[in-house]
């Protein structure tokens, strides 16, 4: 099934790496993220601590989707990128340079974005991808206008891939409106381009999506009709998506029927399906069904990977079957699938609902994600954080702040809000100035809030001197933000 890209579409650490090669990029990423940009030149340290002989493309790639998801100021991760293209033998590969762009534009850094795109097609033409490609004019559509992602859409076409583009250039012009739930705009470019283009049935999934992303179901089935009428025949992807689409609007009957459909009309079931179903079973609190169709993966051959037992424990806590879910997760890691950071996130939400759990069993199970060296997502380092600090745990919110930056991530600035707000009440406000100095030095702003306390909290003269010269770090960090309103072409 289609799929936005998101700081969950890159995985931490492949489980195929060495012990050793974990160590080296757990190393390398702390080493970046830790740098004070951009008062320091990085290129230097770079050269002084990390061999390019010890970066094999693999390495690099993981590096930078640690990277990506700790958030890291996106013009250390293209230092580190440039520093890497250095090493001629073996070549950077497609996915190293995909995630530098993302981080780039993620960031907004589009001239550097573009800037980048022009160096790999004059020296590494290879590196050039349709998701590449996608992930610029994702973000152009985002931040931008309508005429801004077509401009861009020419741009790549003439300067860049410098190719006659055909349907899968098309595609990935839909899918960026369709991210951004801009079917109207979507729709406009299909009817406009459809004769030079002659789409496919992945064109056709793709505005299917885009309906059932914008959570209009009846929009979604009318233009399922359409595409039938169209001449085009739906394929797994297609039932997918609409199967999602009525499990979110918690029409279980409905995603049931094209299920069965499916098997009557011999269209290939895949795991991605029979996981969306498991998640509609908790969504309607069914949890018979759930766990029937979490064992129909076995029975049709299919293999049972991390995202499905997610699903099953997921929709266990929905039905308040918290210890159901946690033997799921034993019974996962005992197969030799490891829990990931969803996982986890789906204990926590579970416990937090729980009275037989409740804050103790979050704790509980706090302390295991770290013993394992996992590292959670933003969504789950932010609902910690508030829960912690609303408990009146501050040790633990600042626990949690300080093996994340352990860890070479640089939390969210959600995270930092609430956990200055909880220290400055209990006036511990140095420690809350030590968690914004972390923040800065490693190229990411604080908010005008956390300023604002600081500055009530901070009265020696001493702290005041010290809170200007984090107010003069910061000027000149903004000074390397893209004004508002750049053009992003």
């Amino acid at each position: 099934m289609l799929k936005k890209i998101t700081s969950d579409s890159y995985r931490l650490l492949s489980p195929t790496l060495s012990s050793s090669s974990r160590a080296e990029i757990e190393r390398i990423t702390k080493l970046i993220n830790d740098h004070p940009y951009p008062n320091q030149p990085i290129q230097q340290i770079l050269k002084k601590h990390i061999p390019l002989s010890s970066l094999s493309p693999t390495i690099v790639s993981e590096i930078l989707g640690r990277l990506f998801a700790a958030h890291t100021n996106g013009l250390k991760a293209l230092e580190f990128f440039k520093y890497t293209l250095k090493n001629k033998n073996p070549p950077p590969n497609p996915d190293s340079f995909e995630k530098t762009l993302h981080i780039l534009s993620r960031m907004r850094y589009f001239d550097q974005a573009w800037s980048l795109m022009a160096e790999i097609k004059n020296h590494y033409p290879d590196l050039l991808t349709l998701k590449s490609m996608s992930i610029l004019l994702c973000k152009i559509a985002k931040f931008g206008s309508y005429e801004e992602t077509l401009q861009g859409f020419d741009k790549m076409e003439k300067e860049i891939f410098k190719k006659r583009f055909g349907v899968d250039e098309f595609n990935v012009l839909l899918r960026a409106f369709v991210t951004e739930r801009e079917m109207k705009e979507a729709r406009s470019i299909f009817e406009k381009l459809y004769s030079r283009f002659s789409p496919d049935v992945k064109t056709m999934n793709i505005l299917l999506l885009g309906f059932k992303e914008a959570g209009d179901v009846t929009a979604m089935e009318l233009f399922y009709h359409e595409m039938v009428k169209r001449g085009f025949k739906a394929n797994s992807v297609t039932y997918g998506i609409r199967i999602d689409g009525f499990c979110k609007k918690r029409n279980f009957g409905e995603a049931l029927r094209l299920f069965e459909d499916m098997d009557r009309l011999k269209v290939d079931t895949t795991l991605q399906i029979l996981t969306t179903l498991i998640h509609g079973a908790g969504v309607v609190r069914n949890m018979v069904k759930a766990r029937q169709l979490f064992d129909e993966i076995t029975k049709r051959g299919l293999v049972s990977d991390c995202g499905a037992y997610n699903a099953l424990m997921s929709s266990l806590m929905k039905c308040g079957d918290v210890s159901g879910a946690i033997q799921v997760m034993k019974e996962m890691e005992e197969k030799g699938i490891e829990a990931d950071s969803v996982s986890y996130h789906s204990v926590f939400i579970g416990m937090m609902k729980s009275k037989e759990f409740g804050f103790d069993g979050v704790c509980e199970y706090y302390s295991k994600m770290k013993e394992r060296s996992l590292v959670p997502k933003t969504p789950t380092v932010v609902m910690l954080m508030k829960l912690f600090c609303l408990n009146g745990e501050v040790n633990l919110g600042l626990d949690l702040w300080k093996y994340m930056i352990e860890k070479g991530y640089c939390p969210h600035g959600h995270a930092l809000d609430l956990l200055t707000t909880a220290l400055c009440a209990r006036r511990r406000a140095n420690d809350a100035f030590e968690c914004s100095r972390q923040t800065v030095e490693r190229g990411r702003c604080v908010s005008d809030q956390v300023l604002r306390m600081l500055e009530t909290s901070l009265s020696s003269k001493d702290e005041v001197e010290k809170l200007e010269e984090l107010k003069r770090k910061i000027q000149k960090l903004q000074n390397l933000l893209p004004p508002s309103g750049t053009l992003l072409i």
